[in-house]
């Protein structure tokens, strides 16, 4: 637990101390380089998140539960559903909202149908709680 810890605390300040070389240089680095130097930061956090998966969770569910871990998979999968539809719903609203900005600034009389489109993209977030509600009443 320790180690992985550690991990992960070195990968946080490598960050940090790659942002702040990047805005120093103002981008006076080659891109190929900053390219490369960013591919392994995400490979090692994919590292560390799966090393996470694969050790701590299983530990964490039989722990919780002595004799059964389907309702430690229950809350695992009820947390996995709002967060990645919180994510989906926030890449939505993103990409729809900067969309809708963009075209209500040349005709502002569509402004009532981009609205929906927005409405419509944070309702991915609403989908992912009602899932995650169904399957915390199961238990």
């Amino acid at each position: 637990m320790q180690i992985i810890l550690g991990i992960a605390v070195g990968i946080v300040v490598f960050t940090i101390g790659l942002g702040i070389i990047i805005y120093r240089t103002k981008g006076e680095m080659n891109k190929r380089k900053i390219r490369n130097i960013l591919g392994i930061n995400i490979a090692s956090y994919v590292f560390l998140i799966t090393l996470f998966l694969f050790i701590l969770v299983p530990d964490i569910v039989h722990a919780a539960q002595e004799g059964s871990s389907a309702s430690g998979m229950g809350f695992i999968a009820a947390g996995l559903s709002t967060g990645l539809a919180t994510i989906g719903a926030g890449y939505a609203v993103g990409a729809v909202g900067s969309s809708a900005l963009g075209a209500v600034s040349e005709d502002p009389r569509i402004l009532g149908k981009t609205l929906i489109f927005v409405g419509l993209a944070e309702g991915i977030a609403i989908y992912g709680l009602i899932v995650s509600i169904m399957i915390l009443g199961r238990f």
